[in-house]
């Protein structure tokens, strides 16, 4: 046994010494150099659909519509398969290690699709930045939900999820410049838009330099020892920057043996101790999934089909309804440590349901403009987003620690596909019709779907706000010294 490793009847209180912190210069880095994740998101996916025309133009690579829609499936396949496989190996190796080489694919493979030769070259390229994204989602959130006091997890996290919509906003604005023909060559901007990510890439490496392994997992790997000190680390730069003085700790949490994460240990975790957090989750993630990609990823074409908005001027409409995204979470994140994470994902995705729906009907009786349109998608998705981001909160929060990163990969490779795949073919066939009858039948199958996950809610809901990982959902290790079932802690 290694001088380290816990054994039975080892306690420690880093849990309680993080959750204890007060906000400090330290957890803005962790914001900052951590959550950039989303904005990255955001800029690679609304860069993407901007150069789509640019890439068929492009007299290197002149690519079709079809080739243009296997990069973005590329991407979308990149994602899934990174998250899956970087969220295990955030699992078994440690949060720092993975979300600096996440980091590293992603930087590398971004830069790389700027010097793109060829169709297939620019599609590797694509599927590899995909993957680093992907991988991204599993490290980085596990990180943050780690190393978040417990009073201000919620807050935090769902402003962080919601800064996609800033990394959205960015993409579309500098897409504008890139793309402008008299400023650039046309095989020029497609590859400083792409390029672009990859030096933004660059100064969140360095900024991740300064940031610990996370102490939860290095307690439950066989560390106690080491996750002490990173904690004392982190003790010392928060008492000399705030100039405060730390309130002791009585809480402690015993040990138990390290447990080996099996894929049968997971199915077992998911499907016997939790199921119904696994439903909830799977409800959240394929709800949210469908309304966003379905409508976004299908937005410019009702405004053009529709409205008859020039192609060029998309970008316009796409602001506000970023700007509505963004303040969603920011505006209603302390709600969910205050008034409780059960009651606000109920109201966020109920409202958003009843929005959806009315909105519908109003684009299906021709009450609606263009300028209409976009302030009331803009509404929806203020309530919309603040679910979504609850959704990835849910599934990070609510499983052991052990198993944490391969279960918010698992959550998002499930809402991915869905989203990625089912909506926006559903609503590509619906607007094809060019019958607003028929994409009023679209609108209405998501709003149902956001109705349905808030009514799965009222039933399921955890009630995780102010709680420490550790009670919301015990270590694996634990497991024995437990007196109730998990699912009986809600």
């Amino acid at each position: 046994m290694a001088p380290d490793q816990p054994i039975r009847g080892t306690f420690t209180d880093v849990p309680a010494r993080l959750d204890r912190l007060p906000w400090s210069r330290f957890h803005r880095l962790v914001v900052v150099a951590l959550g950039i994740t989303w904005i990255l998101d955001g800029l690679e996916v609304t860069l993407a659909g901007s150069v789509a025309a640019a890439l068929q133009t492009s007299p290197r690579l002149h690519l079709t519509a079809e080739q243009v829609g296997l990069t973005g499936s590329a991407y979308l396949a990149g994602a899934v398969l990174g998250s899956l496989f970087f969220g295990h190996l955030t699992d078994r190796l440690g949060r720092k290690k993975l979300f600096n080489v996440t980091l590293g694919v992603y930087l590398v493979a971004t830069a790389l699709t700027a010097f793109s030769w060829d169709f297939y070259s620019f599609l590797l390229f694509r599927f590899l930045t995909g993957a680093g994204i992907g991988g991204e989602y599993s490290a980085i959130n596990s990180a943050i939900q780690e190393l978040i006091p417990a009073r201000l997890r919620g807050r935090v996290d769902l402003a962080i999820n919601g800064s996609f919509w800033l990394g959205a906003a960015g993409g579309a604005l500098l897409s504008v410049w890139l793309l402008d023909p008299e400023l650039l060559a046309p095989d020029m901007g497609w590859r400083l838009a792409f390029g672009s990510g990859a030096v933004l890439g660059l100064v969140i490496l360095y900024l991740r330099r300064f940031l610990p392994e996370s102490p939860r997992w290095l307690m439950l790997h066989g560390q106690p020892g080491e996750a002490a000190r990173v904690v004392d680390g982190i003790e010392a730069r928060i008492i000399a920057s705030e100039g405060v003085t730390l309130s002791p700790v009585t809480a402690r949490l015993a040990l138990g043996d390290t447990h080996r994460t099996t894929l049968l240990s997971v199915a077992r975790t998911l499907l016997r101790d939790y199921p119904g957090r696994t439903t909830l989750g799977l409800v959240l993630m394929a709800a949210q999934a469908f309304i966003y990609n379905a409508i976004f990823f299908t937005y410019a074409l009702v405004l053009t089909r529709f409205y008859g908005i020039e192609a060029d001027k998309v970008g316009l409409y796409i602001l506000p309804f970023a700007l509505g995204n963004f303040l969603g979470p920011l505006v209603l994140g302390p709600l969910f440590d205050s008034v409780g994470r059960k009651t606000m994902i109920f109201a966020t995705y109920g409202l958003s349901g009843l929005l959806l729906a009315l909105t519908g009907w109003m684009f299906a009786e021709g009450m609606l403009t263009a300028t209409t349109q976009t302030a009331m998608w803009s509404v929806v998705f203020f309530f919309a987003s603040a679910a979504a981001s609850a959704a990835y909160l849910t599934v990070g929060e609510c499983f052991p620690l052990e198993i944490r990163a391969l279960t918010i990969a698992l959550f998002y490779a499930f809402g991915t596909l869905l989203g990625g795949v089912g909506g926006p073919w559903l609503f590509g066939v619906l607007i094809a019709s060019e019958s607003p009858t028929e994409i009023v039948t679209g609108y209405m199958l998501g709003a149902f779907l956001m109705i349905v996950a808030a009514l799965v809610t009222l039933r399921l809901g955890v009630k995780a706000e102010g709680r420490p990982l550790e009670e919301v959902a015990p270590p694996l290790s634990m497991r024995v010294e437990l007196a109730d079932p998990p699912e009986k802690r809600r």
